[in-house]
C-alpha cells in the first residue's frame, strides 16, 4: 500500500484538482478495467493519461486516432520480409501495458472495433494468429464531446460497455486554475517530475489483494437492485447489463482497497455508480428531453434502499 499511496500523491501533484478522477483511474488499473475520459479540448485529458502512465514502470503506447488510421495500425500486421523470404508478425501498439487511445471517436467504426477483442479478452488476432497482451493491459481513451458533428464517429453501445469508467472532466475552479498557470507556465518543468514509483508486479499484487476484499451478500443484493431499477425506469430504454453489475462489484472492491479497507460498504457502491453506469444507459426519446442520465442515476440511488444495517 505504500507504493500505491506514493503513486496517488505524485499524481495529485502532477494533475491539479483531479483527485477523484485519479482515484477512478487507479481503481481501473488495479482491476484491469478501461477508462474513457471526456471533456472539452485543453482540459488536460492527454496530460493526465501520460502522467498516470509515467507513474508506473510498465510499457506505454499512444495512438492518435484519425479517420485514416487502419485496424492493422492498432493491432499489428503480418508482412513479408524479403531478407528471410518469410512472413513475419509485427505486433501493433496494443502490445503494451497502458494504451492511450487519443480522440478515439475520430477513428472509423472499423478501426474502433479492432480494440474490442483487446479490451475484453486481453488478446489480439492478426491474420488468424492470436497473441496475448501483457498483464496488466488497460486502455485510457479520450474524446471531445463538442466535436460530435465534426468528422467523428460515436462509439457504439458494445464499445462503451467495455469501459469500466466514463469520466467527464469539467473546468477547474479558480484556485486550481491559478495553480495550473503557476506550475506549468515554463512549459518544461512538468516533464521532469514524472517518476515511476510502482512496478508492473506491484500492480499485479494489488489486483490479487483487491480481489480478496469482502463483498457482503447484502451489498450484492443492493447492486442487483440498482441494476434492475435501471431496467424498470420509464425514461431508460436500455438499462444496465450483467457485465455492468460485475463492473459495479469490481469497482466497489477497488474503491475499498485504495481506501485501505478489506470490505465493501454501500458508500463505495454509491461512489462508483455514476462513472460505471452513465455511459451504459440508453434513454428513451422522451427521457432525453426530460432528464440527464446522471440525474436519473442519482434518483435511482436515492430510491433504492441501502443495506446500512449490515455496516
Amino acid at each position: 500500500m505504500e507504493k500505491l499511496t506514493q503513486a496517488r500523491t505524485q499524481l495529485n501533484q502532477l494533475v491539479v484538482g483531479r483527485e477523484k478522477e485519479i482515484d477512478f483511474m487507479l481503481i481501473a488499473l488495479i482491476q484491469g478495467g478501461h477508462v474513457l475520459l471526456e471533456s472539452v479540448p485543453g482540459s488536460g485529458k492527454t496530460w493526465m493519461a501520460k502522467a498516470f502512465a509515467g507513474s508506473f514502470a510498465g510499457q506505454f503506447q499512444r495512438i492518435q486516432f484519425t479517420p485514416d488510421v487502419l485496424p492493422s495500425d492498432v493491432t499489428g500486421i503480418r508482412f513479408f520480409n524479403p531478407k528471410t523470404q518469410e512472413f513475419e508478425l509485427r505486433a501493433g501498439p496494443v502490445q503494451t501495458n497502458l494504451l492511450l487511445a487519443d480522440e478515439i471517436n475520430r477513428a472509423t467504426p472499423r478501426t474502433q472495433s479492432s480494440l474490442l477483442e483487446s479490451m475484453e479478452e486481453k488478446q489480439a488476432t492478426i491474420d488468424g494468429e492470436t497473441i496475448q497482451l501483457p498483464d496488466p493491459f488497460i486502455v485510457i481513451a479520450t474524446q471531445n464531446p463538442v466535436e460530435s458533428q465534426q468528422g467523428t464517429f460515436p462509439l457504439p453501445a458494445a464499445q462503451l460497455d467495455r469501459f469500466l469508467f466514463r469520466l467527464e472532466i469539467g473546468y477547474p475552479n479558480q484556485q486550481e486554475e491559478l495553480s495550473i498557470i503557476r506550475n506549468f507556465r515554463d512549459n518544461v518543468s512538468h516533464k521532469k517530475e514524472i517518476l515511476p514509483v510502482a512496478s508492473v508486479e506491484d500492480v499485479r499484487k494489488w489486483r490479487i489483494e483487491a480481489s480478496k476484499v469482502a463483498v457482503h451478500e447484502d451489498i450484492e443484493m443492493y447492486i442487483v437492485s440498482l441494476v434492475r431499477a435501471t431496467r424498470e425506469h420509464p425514461s431508460i430504454e436500455l438499462g444496465l447489463s450483467s457485465r455492468a453489475a460485475l463492473a459495479l462489484v469490481h469497482a466497489a472492491q477497488g474503491r475499498a482497497f485504495i481506501e485501505g479497507r478489506n470490505f465493501v460498504t454501500p458508500d463505495d457502491v454509491k461512489y462508483i455508480l455514476e462513472p460505471v453506469a452513465v455511459h451504459r444507459l440508453m434513454l428513451t426519446a422522451e427521457g432525453m428531453l426530460i432528464q440527464e442520465p446522471t440525474a436519473i442515476l442519482r434518483e435511482i440511488s436515492t430510491s433504492v434502499a441501502s443495506p446500512v444495517e449490515a455496516f
